[in-house]
């Protein structure tokens, strides 16, 4: 029986160093989503690294696709989250990073598959939408930090967050860098074999059409997004809104121990809005129709201790206005809440919303004796109870929704404040513990998000920075240096429009997982289609597949 000759030296070589290159690709695109993200405005990033994320799984089975998309994502978390170990070591940041780097190799093995479908970069989208989804809710409730709607807060890309949410975002982004890949790909082809005759009557453009259309189309449709659509303005009238007020007290010092001088923190924030009040009465300021503090900004109880209540209502009832306070609140025993007080000028505290879903590893710690083998730090961790409610407070006749914190991470506890009357959002947040690093910058970019998301103002109040006031089209009215004492006052709208997004929910996202789950399963019931995956020379995917599983 003939058979084929074995490739030559000089095939060989250049197959091992397209392989290699293909390697390579993964994890720098991974680096170059990390550069998309704040404090960068570098948002446009985003598309080549999903375009180099594309030619990376290309053609491969399903080892080599969980290997390329976990160095993809270690190129991305690695770098955005250093943040989580800065005064506890690398171990719980390499642990959390390497955890999101696997369920982004688990999105890559599907991804890979769906490309060989018809209309590949439109499923292989909707695949990294579905393993955004499972990252949002596993393990210990999620983690959502890392989405790639967060890294467009500066780019027309957000403003489909008001048709879809993060969810469409993500899809549109991903989209675009799929297709671009995808035109890359048959350019290189064309250019190694020559312009392809047309097989009959079909024009020689119309196989262009589908990556073209996808590698345009989503910037098109955010550009253009309507007003029906994003909210603004509706029934609200263009000059209603209301003054509001974030104070940034500062803290003692940076680290885990910064509560150690817990009065110092709580007097920082009295002070200023003591300052306040005093400007406000000068007619140097106007009068805000709320102040909010930030997380933690009382973590003595004030409901027990009577020093710091009076400290509270010194500043409220000078002040003249409802204030948001940030405080812990002692349950019994070890246990506590996070909790934001409505505090009254001449009355106390009226309303009490505590934390809906608290920090795993922070606030409380799952599987305590078991992770106290791997580091003394786990004793750290609170003790903190989850509070139910629908996450609004009612100020002076105005529906005020809170997220504390990284619940401004997650799509269901702004969604639910909205949908229970919000006309304004704060996000009161505390951030010394990571210091001076790119974690409240972030975190900053998601309240941007949300903004536009829900067609809301956005006050941001944190302990050390950066606090902000942001407009509903997610644009910074006012921000705050790192450190830096600051109380920042504007003038906001009040919105009671519902965008599209807010008015769909969760129904986008699970559209969109359901089409990429979806073209997973139909790629499982057909055999793989035997055709070159990247031209010329190269093996077809089958061959991929069986050789590297």
């Amino acid at each position: 029986m003939h058979r084929s000759a074995p490739p030559s030296g000089p095939v060989v070589a250049a197959r091992r160093v397209g392989a290699a290159a293909r390697l390579l690709a993964a994890p720098a695109g991974g680096l170059l989503l990390y550069a998309s993200c704040a404090p960068r405005t570098l948002w446009w990033l985003a598309v080549p690294a999903f375009a180099l994320l594309a030619v990376a799984l290309r053609g491969r089975g399903n080892r080599a696709a969980f290997t390329a998309a976990l160095l993809f994502g270690l190129g991305y978390y690695l770098p955005l989250l250093p943040w989580v170990g800065i005064y506890v070591g690398p171990v719980p940041w390499l642990a959390l990073a390497g955890l999101q780097a696997v369920l982004v190799g688990l999105g890559g093995m599907l991804i890979a598959r769906v490309q060989r479908l018809s209309l590949g970069m439109l499923w292989a989208a909707a695949g990294w939408v579905a393993t955004e989804a499972l990252a949002a809710r596993v393990p210990f409730g999620g983690f959502p930090w890392g989405r790639v709607a967060f890294s467009q807060a500066d780019g027309p890309f957000v403003r489909l967050a008001a048709l879809g949410g993060p969810p469409l975002v993500g899809f549109a982004v991903a989209l675009t860098g799929f297709a671009l890949a995808e035109l890359i790909q048959r350019a290189l082809a064309a250019a190694r074999t020559g312009p392809t005759p047309p097989a009959g009557p079909v024009p020689r453009w119309r196989p262009w059409m589908p990556p073209a259309a996808g590698a345009v189309l989503p910037l098109v449709v955010a550009l253009l997004c309507p007003a029906w659509i994003t909210g603004a303005g509706g029934e609200v009238g263009p000059d209603e809104g209301v003054t509001v007020a974030a104070v940034q007290g500062n803290v003692p010092r940076m680290g885990l121990d910064f509560n150690a001088q817990r009065r110092a923190v709580l007097d920082n924030h009295v002070r200023h809005t003591l300052e306040l009040a005093d400007d406000v009465a000068a007619g140097r300021a106007p009068e805000p129709l709320l102040v909010v503090w930030p997380e933690n900004s009382s973590d003595i109880d004030p409901l027990r201790n009577p020093d710091a209540a009076a400290a509270i209502s010194s500043a409220t009832d000078r002040i003249g206005v409802p204030v948001m306070v940030g405080t812990v609140l002692v349950l019994d025993g070890r246990r506590t809440t996070n909790s934001v007080l409505v505090w009254e000028p001449g009355v106390g505290p009226v309303e009490q919303l505590d934390k809906r879903r608290v920090q795993p590893f922070g606030e409380y710690l799952p599987w305590r004796g078991f992770f106290r083998l791997f580091s003394d730090y786990a004793d750290r961790a609170g003790y903190f109870e989850p509070g139910t409610g629908t996450g609004v407070a009612s100020v002076d006749g105005v529906e005020v929704g809170v997220a504390i914190c990284w619940e401004v991470a997650f799509d269901d506890l702004v969604a639910q404040s909205v949908d229970n009357g919000a006309r304004l959002l704060a996000v009161p947040t505390n951030n010394a513990t990571f210091g001076i690093s790119e974690m409240t910058y972030q975190q900053l970019a998601m309240s941007r998000v949300r903004a536009v998301q829900h067609d809301r103002a956005v006050v941001v109040a944190s302990t050390s920075g950066a606090s902000a006031i942001i407009a509903p089209d997610g644009s910074e009215m006012r921000r705050s240096a790192l450190f830096t004492p600051a109380t920042l006052v504007e003038r906001v709208p009040l919105r009671a429009t519902t965008t599209m997004a807010t008015r769909l929910g969760s129904l986008p996202e699970w559209l969109l997982v359901v089409a990429g789950v979806g073209a997973l399963a139909w790629t499982l019931r057909r055999r793989p289609r035997r055709e070159p995956a990247g031209g010329p020379g190269e093996p077809t995917a089958t061959t991929r597949e069986d050789n590297d599983g």
